[in-house]
C-alpha cells in the first residue's frame, strides 16, 4: 500500500527556517519522481520542487530558488524540503507527492503527473 506521510509544518518568523519531510511506503523509492506542491487559501496548487530519486535531478520554482532545498535519503525512503529565508507569501499546505517512475520531465511541476498525494502538512510564516 502506497502512502506519503509529511511532517514538520508550523508557524515561523519572516526569514526563519522549516524542514518538512515526506516518508514513502510501499513505493521503489530509488527510481520514483518525487515532489512539493503548495496551496495557498484561495490560489491554484503550485509545484515547489522535485526531484528524482534515481539520479538526484532537481527542479525547483522560481519564487524559491535559492531558499529551498529538496533532499533524499534513500535508507529512509524519505525526501525533505529544507525552507530557508521564509516569507510571508510562503505560507500555505505543503504537499508531498510522487510518482513511480522516473520524473518524465523537469522543466515544470504539474499537479498531473504525480498519481499519489500525502494528506499535507501547514506553513505559517508571520511577518
Amino acid at each position: 500500500q502506497v502512502q506519503l506521510v509529511e511532517s514538520g509544518g508550523g508557524s515561523v518568523q519572516a526569514g526563519g527556517s522549516l524542514r518538512l519531510s515526506c516518508a514513502a511506503s510501499g513505493y521503489p523509492f530509488s527510481s520514483s519522481c518525487m515532489g512539493w506542491f503548495r496551496q495557498a487559501p484561495g490560489k491554484e496548487r503550485e509545484g515547489v520542487a522535485a526531484v528524482n530519486t534515481g539520479d538526484g535531478s532537481t527542479y525547483y520554482a522560481d519564487l524559491v530558488k535559492g531558499r529551498f532545498t529538496v533532499l533524499q535519503v534513500n535508507a529512509k525512503k524519505t525526501v525533505y524540503l529544507q525552507m530557508n529565508s521564509l516569507k510571508p507569501e510562503d505560507t500555505a499546505m505543503y504537499y508531498c507527492a510522487a510518482e513511480p517512475f522516473p520524473c518524465s520531465q523537469l522543466a515544470t511541476m504539474r499537479t498531473d503527473d504525480f498519481t499519489d498525494w500525502g494528506q499535507g502538512t501547514q506553513v505559517t510564516v508571520s511577518s
